[in-house]
């Protein structure tokens, strides 16, 4: 599978014309580029993560536990993936292939879902599970289970389920608070509502020199990286290592944050957010000990999907993120200096509908999965003169 970088490029560049039914927008203009968003497959259904294979194809995860193919616009569905609880927010979630998949020796896919209890567990609901699955490039093969959270819920709500690689290949996994107790998240032994950082197979990761994340917690679990975080469904890693987050505030009170080991993020006793019945604040703006989010987003934006921009088809974006909104149906580009918001553009508002995923491609463009049933791929670039 592990093609050369002209390979993955000359398949990759293919004109939009190729791999698109229809253009929804010929000319965006946003502050340093006009734009186009083009259709690069249809007929998805409820996609919620998106892949890129070395030779340019792409997988989509699609909510209900089907895993798509997408080559040349054509979507083909695989069998071989497991039974997902689709009830509610539940189902099929974010997808990561290996960080050296290609080489023959790594040629897995990691994904995340939520998990029904087994059979012969006497433990009821699903809970947010990590797992990887031999693929190599046509074809599924065996299914590893590496990871369930240690509390299985009512099905519903708040899987958080984003996945994210680190430059040392080991992983980072979000999981929600799973939206009827809140205060699970304030709870340093339950996975729920925090940030877990992974090795490869699944285990928690240990401090080189023996020193728990949280050295004053005792009762924490030893994969706890950070905690008090809501329904974090945005994940992405910065060129630099900095790692950053958005999740879901409660009618409004979404966040942005950058992600530190061993700290606290506050839910549900630091939130902008609101009550939905009453629309009354829910906890304090801030507290001692508890990290503020760098970036609260307007209104009710929902965020799903971060990507971090490193592109020559995008130059002067580099560096920059760009988050996926869903109940927003915005795209907000944001540039940072440290802890400070230096630039906030809406790149799309409302041209897309609902974004559930955001990705740079092997291409240099922006790639959008729609959360709609069918839903579509989309690809943000920028517009030419012909």
């Amino acid at each position: 599978m592990a093609l050369s970088l002209a390979a993955v490029l000359a398949t990759a560049l293919m004109p939009a014309t190729t791999l698109a039914d229809e253009a929804l927008v010929e000319q965006r203009p946003t502050l340093h580029y006009p734009l186009r968003l083009d259709v690069v497959a249809t007929g998805l259904a409820f996609p919620w993560s998106l892949a890129f294979l070395p030779d340019g194809r792409a997988l989509v995860s699609e909510r209900g536990g089907s895993l798509a193919l997408i080559d040349n616009g054509q979507v083909t569905r695989l069998e071989g993936m497991p039974e997902v609880s689709a009830r509610g927010q539940g189902g099929l979630f974010d997808l990561a292939l290996h960080p050296d998949y290609g080489d023959g020796e790594h040629d897995w896919l990691y994904f995340s879902w939520a998990r029904p209890a087994p059979d012969d567990d006497d433990r009821e609901g699903d809970a947010t599970a990590l797992s990887r699955v031999w693929f190599d490039g046509n074809h599924l093969g065996d299914t590893e289970h590496l990871f369930t959270q240690n509390r299985f819920s009512r099905p519903g709500r708040h899987y958080g389920g984003r996945i994210a690689w680190l430059p040392d290949t080991t992983l980072m996994l979000s999981i929600g608070d799973r939206g009827v107790d809140k205060s699970r998240a304030q709870d340093p032994g339950d996975h729920a509502g925090s940030l877990l950082h992974l090795t490869e197979l699944g285990e928690p990761v240990s401090d080189p020199e023996g020193q728990p994340t949280f050295p004053d917690l005792p009762e924490a679990d030893p994969a706890l990286y950070s905690m008090g975080h809501r329904n974090p469904q945005g994940l992405a890693v910065a060129a630099d290592g900095t790692l950053w987050s958005t999740e879901h505030g409660p009618r409004t009170g979404d966040e942005l944050n950058r992600l530190l080991p061993g700290e606290n993020y506050g839910w549900p006793e630091v939130t902008l957010g609101r009550d939905y019945v009453t629309n009354l604040p829910i906890g304090k703006e801030s507290a001692p000990g508890m990290q503020d989010p760098v970036h609260v987003f307007e209104g009710r934006f929902a965020p799903s999907g971060l990507a971090v921009v490193q592109s020559e088809l995008l130059p002067a974006w580099n560096g920059d993120l760009l988050a996926g909104g869903l109940r927003g149906e915005r795209l907000v580009r944001l540039r940072l200096d440290g802890d400070t918001l230096v630039e906030r553009e809406v790149v799309l508002n409302g041209e897309a509908g609902r974004l559930r995923d955001v990705r740079q491609g092997p291409d240099g463009g922006i790639y959008l999965l729609t959360d709609d049933d069918p839903g579509r791929l989309l690809r943000l670039s920028p517009a030419t003169n012909d």
